[in-house]
């Protein structure tokens, strides 16, 4: 190949200007160690090059982003500017493999239940620290609404000290909803366990005029009833002990019997032995009454 051969020129300016415009596949022919062959060879390394870096980049690009094998790099297999370009393409996939692998640590061990781990601002700028501080932030707000939670069921559920609620400052949206639902279930478990101890205690204490009024459902209603019931039964239990024994005792109103509709089992029992007992003393007073009755005649 002649240098000074005005076609030879034209075919070296076309592969250079394929070269320039991205077609690193076109090649030059080398027919003799001439300078012009010497110059063609120089050329066509210069494209090979170029085609190399280019299918490493598309390589790496769908190793990376694409399969997610963060470990993948350039090939770095020139000197001065190649170097430096494979350098720079392989740094800046550190630079951006670095906060995931940072933020995928963080979230498995969130996903195992460790809320204790927050995202290092070390290796992070800009967009990447950003989305770390946001990251920790809810890390922070789920670690305080778990470590709430948890102290209102032991202080209600294990302790028996009612009337606890959490406290989750700068919640909003689902966190607030689900801190909301916690202090109302707390909320009303506390006012049903007052109210059902309040009315126990008042039972105990002889007083069988209170009921459980507090708002409940499910299993706590049917507790309510219950109770409730029992209360009714003592309530006309008592009331009728109390006729029968002022009328037998005090009035002398002789064959008074206690009538408790519904009850059953010890109540039904003491019932019958109440009128037993008054059945038994108005036979026997009325026979003393008789006898007496005819010795005076």
């Amino acid at each position: 190949m002649d240098p000074y051969d005005p076609a030879a020129l034209e075919r070296i300016l076309l592969v250079l200007e394929e070269i320039r415009d991205g077609n690193f596949r076109r090649r030059l022919v080398v027919t003799d160690a001439s300078l012009a062959g010497r110059i063609a060879t120089v050329i066509n390394q210069i494209a090979q090059r170029n085609q190399s870096l280019v299918g490493d980049l598309v390589r790496v690009r769908e190793a990376v982003g694409q399969d997610g094998r963060t470990g993948e790099r350039l090939a770095d297999e020139g000197d001065g500017g190649w170097s430096l370009a494979a350098g720079a393409i392989n740094g800046l996939i550190d630079d951006l493999t670095r906060p995931t692998t940072e933020l995928a640590r963080v979230l498995a061990a969130v996903s195992e239940g460790d809320l204790s781990s927050r995202v290092s601002d070390q290796p992070l700028g800009g967009d990447f620290a950003r989305l770390g501080h946001t990251v920790n932030g809810l890390l922070d707000q789920l670690s305080l609404f778990a470590a709430e939670v948890t102290r209102v069921a032991r202080e209600v559920g294990t302790e028996g000290r009612l009337g606890g609620q959490a406290h989750v400052p700068g919640v909003a949206g689902t966190w607030r909803n689900l801190t909301d639902s916690v202090n109302v279930m707390a909320g009303n478990l506390t006012a049903q366990v007052r109210d059902i101890a309040q009315v126990a205690t008042a039972v105990a204490r002889g007083d069988l005029s209170r009921k459980i009024t507090v708002e409940v459902s499910g299993e706590l209603l049917e507790l309510k009833n219950t109770l409730n019931t029992m209360v009714d039964q003592l309530s006309a239990f008592a009331a009728e002990v109390t006729r029968v024994a002022r009328e037998v005792g005090s009035e002398g109103a002789l064959g008074g019997q206690a009538e408790v509709p519904g009850v059953a089992g010890t109540w039904r029992d003491l019932t019958d032995s109440v009128n037993v007992m008054a059945g038994n003393l108005t036979g026997q007073v009325r026979s003393i009454a008789q006898v007496a009755t005819a010795v005076a005649r």
